[in-house]
């Protein structure tokens, strides 16, 4: 999809803006710009509302899009920490092409049990400490880690120790970003 595709909304969703993480409900028939869309979401603009918003795999075929499969039935076979990854990998700033673990972005991540599965404890921090896509990228975050099978909760914590620098960048992240 290019950037700036305009299309009309197909059916009511629940969109959620960006950066301050509030559900916001869209109408069918609404006119919005699709701005980017990476790791099975969405960021659109829609301009009655004069902002930016994210919107889930699930409600792709309201953008005239097909929803993505679940990463975890792809990744069945592969142990749960490594789907977590995996499943991080499709989580992106809205404003930056490169998702947040070749960001450098995620610190820790962690499982421990709970009643009937695992919860997943992720700390994180964002390229500034001014930054406001905090809660938008958490919630896309942690909405994408609960549909893992094994998992019943997930966290996510904002820290700002250590400082984020460019050099957290992985070398795949660096070369979508055209940086060496």
């Amino acid at each position: 999809m290019d950037s700036l595709d305009q299309v009309v909304l197909g059916r009511d969703i629940t969109a959620v803006q960006i950066p301050n993480g509030n559900s916001v409900a869209l109408k069918k028939g609404s006119p919005v710009s699709v701005t980017q869309s990476l790791g099975g979401s969405y960021t659109i603009h829609v301009a009655e509302l004069g902002g930016l918003y994210r919107v889930a795999s699930q409600d792709a075929d309201a953008l005239g899009q097909q929803s993505s499969e679940k990463q975890d039935k792809c990744n069945a076979e592969l142990p749960l920490t490594d789907r977590v990854w995996i499943t991080l990998k499709t989580c992106y700033d809205p404003e930056i092409p490169v998702n947040i673990v070749d960001l450098g972005l995620v610190y820790s991540m962690e499982l421990q049990d709970v009643s009937e599965g695992k919860k997943v404890e992720i700390k994180m921090t964002l390229t500034a400490p001014g930054c406001g896509m905090g809660p938008s990228i958490a919630a896309d975050a942690k909405s994408k880690l609960v549909t893992l099978t094994e998992i019943k909760e997930a966290n996510i914590e904002i820290v700002w120790e250590p400082q984020w620098n460019p050099s957290m960048i992985t070398p795949d992240g660096k070369l979508k970003l055209g940086i060496s």
